[in-house]
C-alpha cells in the first residue's frame, strides 16, 4: 500500500531530470527562442522533462515535436548531444512542479542544427523569435541556456 501510494504521489509531480535543445539556423547562425506561457518574461530554446523510460535523445526528438513541429529520427546528424549536463537550482515560483523536497534538475543538453530559419508551430509557448547569439543570451533568464549558447554556437566567433 505504502509504495503505491508513493507511486501516485510521484506521478502528481515532475521528474528533475530534463533536456535543453539549442535550435539554431545553419544559413543564418541564428538561434530560435521561445517564450513561456506561465511567465511571459521568460524566453528559453525548446525544453521538457525527461518521462519515465525514456532516454535523453527521445525526450530531446520528443520535445521538438511537441513544442515547434520539428520532426526529427533517431539517426540524424540534426540533432547533436553534447554530451553535458548541469544541474541547476530551480526558480523558487516553478518548484509547485516538483515533489515537496526537489530544489534542483539536472539539464542535458543538445544542439538541433536546422538547414534554414523555420516557422515554428507552437502548443505550448506564446511567442518565438530567431535572434542572433548574443541576443538569445540575453533574453534568457536561464544561466544553462545563456551558457549552451556561448559555447556552443558563439565558439567559433
Amino acid at each position: 500500500m505504502r509504495s503505491d501510494l508513493t507511486a501516485f504521489l510521484m506521478m502528481q509531480y515532475k521528474n528533475n531530470q530534463s533536456v535543453l535543445v539549442v535550435i539554431y539556423a545553419k544559413n543564418t547562425n541564428r538561434v530560435l527562442m521561445l517564450q513561456r506561457q506561465d511567465d511571459p518574461d521568460f524566453w528559453q530554446s525548446v525544453t521538457g522533462t525527461i518521462e519515465s523510460g525514456e532516454t535523453p535523445k527521445k525526450t530531446a526528438i520528443r520535445e521538438l515535436w511537441e513544442e515547434v513541429r520539428l520532426e526529427i529520427s533517431e539517426n540524424s546528424t540534426a540533432l547533436f548531444d553534447c554530451n553535458e549536463s548541469i544541474e541547476f537550482e530551480i526558480f523558487p515560483h516553478f518548484r509547485y512542479k516538483y515533489a515537496p523536497n526537489i530544489t534542483h534538475c539536472k539539464e542535458h543538453l543538445f544542439l538541433c542544427e536546422a538547414e534554414k530559419e523555420f516557422i515554428p508551430v507552437l502548443s505550448e509557448h506564446l511567442a518565438y523569435q530567431w535572434v542572433s547569439p548574443e541576443q538569445a543570451i540575453q533574453m534568457t533568464k536561464s544561466s544553462n541556456n545563456a551558457e549552451a549558447i556561448r559555447k556552443y554556437i558563439l565558439k567559433d566567433k
